[in-house]
């Protein structure tokens, strides 16, 4: 190819009536979901400083300890970035135990078939939008994609359970973990995921997985968006009840 045949390849036309100065710039994807690292512990403990400390008091995760899990399982976190700003987020962990104990807190087991979700929290600015249930919808859905998970564990205080019940978490009983005077309820969620997906999910890179949930995602919030704050964790709810309905049931693996 001749030099003047390249050019249109080597450099953009540009319409007369557009100046350099007014074209379109790249920008940062609107909504991302990602597995978060230790280069965003700062603002992950930032937002869970706000909104924990004026509540109970204490955090779940001190920022040494946000900076322990995201080391050691990162792939059990995941970010709700807008415009590449942290909105929420969740962290999570491998226990290899039926119930939590004081372990649980501080340890990552990666023998465990339990994943113990140990915060989930939401920027100060863009709460009673229902970013947390559609977070936690969207986690669930990710954990179905992991051969070696079997279900989600979490202790809350009294008044979150029928947070999570809307969500689709069931009550096992008191927590035997106290912090200073707080007492804790923890629940279980079974994750059943789709077999096929389970099995290939390393050999397909999540891809796949990944488009099926952004559009599943996209639709959730669309809908949630829409309605009062009290219906939407039920609107959650009910789509996760739709989605496993129309999936068969999972394989051993």
């Amino acid at each position: 190819m001749s030099l003047v045949g390249a050019l249109p390849f080597l450099k953009p036309r540009l319409s007369p009536s557009v100046s350099p100065g007014r074209q379109r710039r790249h920008t940062l994807p609107a909504s991302e979901f990602r597995p978060l690292n230790t280069q965003d512990a700062i603002s992950v403990f930032e937002i869970e400083k706000e909104a924990f400390i004026s509540v109970s008091g204490d955090c779940p995760l001190h920022l040494d300890e946000v900076r322990h899990f995201l080391m050691l399982c990162p792939e059990l976190s995941m970010g709700w970035f807008e415009e590449g700003r942290l909105v929420a987020f969740i962290i999570g962990s491998q226990w290899d135990q039926d119930r939590l104990t004081l372990d649980a807190l501080t340890l990552h087991k990666p023998k465990g078939s339990t994943v113990h979700i140990h915060v989930l929290a939401v920027h100060r600015t863009f709460r009673q939008q229902g970013k947390g249930p559609i977070l936690m919808w969207r986690y669930l859905q990710y954990l179905r994609c992991l051969p070696y998970v079997r279900r989600a564990v979490l202790m809350c205080e009294d008044f979150l359970v029928p947070f999570y019940q809307k969500s689709g978490f069931k009550v096992q009983g008191r927590c035997s973990i106290t912090v200073a005077s707080l007492t804790f309820t923890e629940m279980q969620y079974p994750v059943r995921g789709h077999a096929l997906m389970r099995r290939n999910s390393e050999a397909i890179g999540f891809s796949q997985t990944a488009l099926l949930l952004e559009k599943q995602t996209q639709r959730l919030e669309s809908v949630l968006l829409l309605e009062e704050p009290i219906q939407r964790s039920e609107t959650a709810l009910l789509l996760e009840e739709q989605t496993q309905r129309t999936e068969p049931e999972p394989a051993d693996v």
